[in-house]
């Protein structure tokens, strides 16, 4: 695993140094000092995103800052931190969907950081494109600029720690990072639920071809709740809540918009 961006790669060379870094790391190619996630992006974990990011089940956000609380107790001399703050929506799409997803992890886990929650400081000035399916370039360029400081607001000397739900290809933590140092911040380090891997996704989906080909020749099938089952039988109650109520309900994403095998991690 690279010691800065977290991602895992296989080099012999680098396992051999004191701080192995992926290649992308060693040409200082992110802005931000180190980035972590929970867990490589599946099936199962890409489901339960959904869930919170469409759906708005507060407990999953509760239960993925426990995750990341406890990969910061692992290492807590390499996380000096001073404030948590959640990677911002465009206000309109934050209006749209009535929350911003980044919001219901960071929260609970400056609480249980003991840190103060800084959402108002960044703010994105710049909506993304309504197409889900970027490729790697539309992504970098859809967040380059789009970032900017609250009038007022300072951030002089601090260590930041943002907070999201997946890191793709890692241009918006980048970006985020990137108007954070400009406007004076010491330090910014990066947590997210999910670190898509192209490598492994390509894998799964192989894999995933081979199960399902099983299945159809009589083979067991797989629970289709998942692990996260639970949580998507009380997000029905919740979607019908909120349509009473007025609030918005933001239609789901196909599972293709979830796929973003093949990518390559050339700068655009």
């Amino acid at each position: 695993m690279c010691d800065r961006c977290g991602r895992p790669f296989v080099s012999p060379v680098a396992l051999q140094s004191i701080q192995p870094l992926c290649r992308l790391c060693r040409a200082n190619f992110f802005s931000f000092e180190r980035a972590r996630s929970f867990a490589v992006h599946n099936d199962a974990l890409s489901q339960a995103i959904t869930l919170l990011k469409y759906e708005e089940i507060t407990l999953l956000g509760n239960w993925f800052a426990g995750r990341l609380a406890g990969l910061i107790s692992t290492e807590p001399e390499k996380w000096g931190i001073d404030v948590v703050m959640p990677v911002p929506l465009h206000r309109e799409r934050e209006r749209e969907r009535g929350y911003n997803q980044s919001y219901l992890i960071a929260r609970p886990l400056a609480k249980a950081l003991a840190l103060p929650l800084e959402a108002k400081i960044l703010i994105r000035t710049r909506s993304r494109p309504s197409t889900l399916l970027l490729s790697r370039t539309d992504r970098w360029r859809a967040v380059r600029g789009a970032y900017a400081l609250r009038e007022g607001q300072q951030v002089d000397n601090l260590r930041i720690l943002l907070v999201d739900d997946v890191m793709t290809t890692g241009a918006t933590l980048d970006s985020c990072a990137r108007t954070l140092k400009q406007a004076g911040a010491a330090v910014v380090l990066g947590l997210t639920v999910a670190r898509v891997v192209p490598e492994w996704t390509s894998l799964r989906r192989a894999l995933r071809g081979r199960v399902g080909a099983s299945v159809r020749n009589g083979g067991k099938k797989r629970n289709k709740q998942g692990p996260f089952g639970f949580f998507r039988k009380i997000s029905v109650a919740g979607k019908a809540n909120r349509a009473r109520n007025g609030q918005p309900v933001e239609k789901r994403p196909s599972a293709s918009a979830y796929d973003w095998a093949g990518w390559s991690y050339a700068r655009p």
